[in-house]
């Protein structure tokens, strides 16, 4: 019984974390802007947020989250945020004039500054949350015990960061990452729209619930 739900977790996250979102645009945006050690870095901060989804859909907070209109609100209006902050910086990307070496790249953003952008960025993002609400309370059976829970939990957050870690090291292969170099100033600005008209969606997805709050 375990084995048959935890290959359907498996092809839910697969598809949730393949498509498109803040997650993929942030690693691709670090990755291109600072080399494939700090995109890396990204990758597990975003694969260690994973967590928090986890730890809070273990003890009924999705529940509460669903339940309260005025804290998915509230998530959602740091989220959009948080991404429109990330996005503005992207947008304003100058031309490189070179190809920086490792310890360039190296001061230019820390590893751990890296790190904290990828958990943040997951931490806040409300598709991350309304995709663990939909698995711990329609597909995960309320009687799977807790330690099959957490072991469900603990796969999610190492199979996402191999995710962006594949994304990361796939975009800075050194053939296709030299080719795309003079241009990366271009897909940071892309980026950064994309990063934007997420953060436009959240802000008009924010006012529906809050006119819904408002007429409750």
């Amino acid at each position: 019984m375990y084995l048959r739900e935890f290959i359907e977790i498996a092809i839910l996250h697969f598809l949730a974390v393949a498509s498109p979102g803040p997650d993929f645009a942030v690693t691709a945006r670090y990755s291109l802007a600072y080399g494939r050690r700090i995109g890396r870095w990204v990758a597990v901060g975003i694969g260690t947020g994973i967590l928090v989804h986890v730890a809070y859909s273990l003890l009924g907070v999705t529940l509460i989250i669903h339940r309260y209109q005025w804290v998915y609100a509230t998530l959602l209006l740091l989220g959009a945020l948080y991404l429109g902050w990330i996005g503005s910086q992207a947008i304003r990307a100058r031309p490189r004039a070179e190809q920086p070496n490792a310890a360039a790249a190296a001061g230019e953003l820390s590893r751990l500054k890296g790190f904290r952008i990828g958990f943040i960025t997951n931490g806040l993002n409300v598709k991350a949350t309304l995709f663990f609400m939909a698995l711990f309370t329609a597909v995960i059976n309320p009687a799977t015990p807790t330690l099959i829970k957490v072991g469900y939990g603990f796969y999610l957050a190492v199979a996402t960061g191999l995710w962006f870690v594949l994304l990361a090291t796939l975009l800075t292969i050194p053939a296709f990452y030299q080719r795309i170099w003079a241009y990366g100033h271009w897909l940071d600005r892309v980026m950064g729209v994309f990063l934007i008209v997420l953060c436009g969606k959240l802000i008009i997805d924010w006012f529906a619930v809050i006119q819904v709050l408002l007429n409750g």
